[in-house]
């Protein structure tokens, strides 16, 4: 089995190293940038299989590194936040990370939050595919295209709305979406399921007020609409 690159952006040198040791033990291949410019420049030649991003880098921040990655790739991303603070947590997965880790932390952690995510970046379903009229899902190439042009969408957004959509008619709540999910911190913060369906939303140009697709039902959790084709 081929080992995972994982490619680390952040600026304290000996924090890379020790997760360079530590991963190899798991069978992950570690790369490390220590600022912005040379983190994108890793992404674009050596396409890593997940990255972990630092939010206080130099040149600029982790967050906007985050938004040039998005603008052309649903790469997965873990963000580690220096002080763990719910303002950090929200912007970063609002801009389409996939978990987050607050400093200190144990490495162990990381490598579970790791496997998890890749898991889900990787898992295949099946040769399967869902239509809901323009809205077309590929279970097994995780992609999604809606009236003919295909959707870049983070894996926590992806994994919601095939959720969602293979429930299509259920209600699902916050918690039962955050059980099957289980990469992101549902203690710390559970507004995470809002901010992907938001996002979702915007990205199938669906009204919150007059969804098409996906329904807030009040007090209990969403609900996916629309006859499978």
């Amino acid at each position: 089995m081929n080992a995972s690159s994982i490619l680390v952006i952040d600026d304290d040198v000996k924090l890379c190293e020790l997760l360079r040791e530590y991963l190899a033990r798991f069978n992950y291949e570690v790369l490390a940038a220590h600022d912005s410019v040379s983190g994108l420049a890793h992404i674009k030649k050596q396409q890593p299989d997940l990255v972990v991003l630092d939010v206080m880098i130099p040149e600029v921040d982790g967050f906007e590194v985050l938004r040039e990655i998005r603008k052309s790739s649903k790469l997965p991303v873990i963000m580690l936040t220096a002080r763990g603070e719910t303002s950090d947590k929200v912007v970063g997965l609002e801009l389409g990370a996939d978990d987050y880790l607050a400093k200190p932390f144990e490495p162990r952690e990381l490598v579970a939050r790791i496997q998890t995510v890749l898991r889900r970046a990787q898992t295949r379903y099946g040769s399967v595919h869902l239509e809901f009229g323009d809205l077309v899902i590929e279970l097994d190439g995780h992609t999604v295209t809606h009236q003919g042009k295909l959707l870049q969408l983070t894996t926590t957004e992806f994994d919601v709305l095939k959720l969602l959509a293979t429930h299509s008619g259920k209600v699902l709540s916050r918690d039962d979406l955050m059980e099957r999910l289980r990469g992101i911190d549902c203690d710390a913060f559970n507004r995470s399921i809002d901010i992907a369906v938001s996002r979702l939303r915007t990205k199938l140009g669906d009204d919150a007020k007059n969804p098409r697709y996906i329904k807030t039902i009040r007090g209990k959790g969403y609900t996916f609409s629309g006859s499978t084709e």
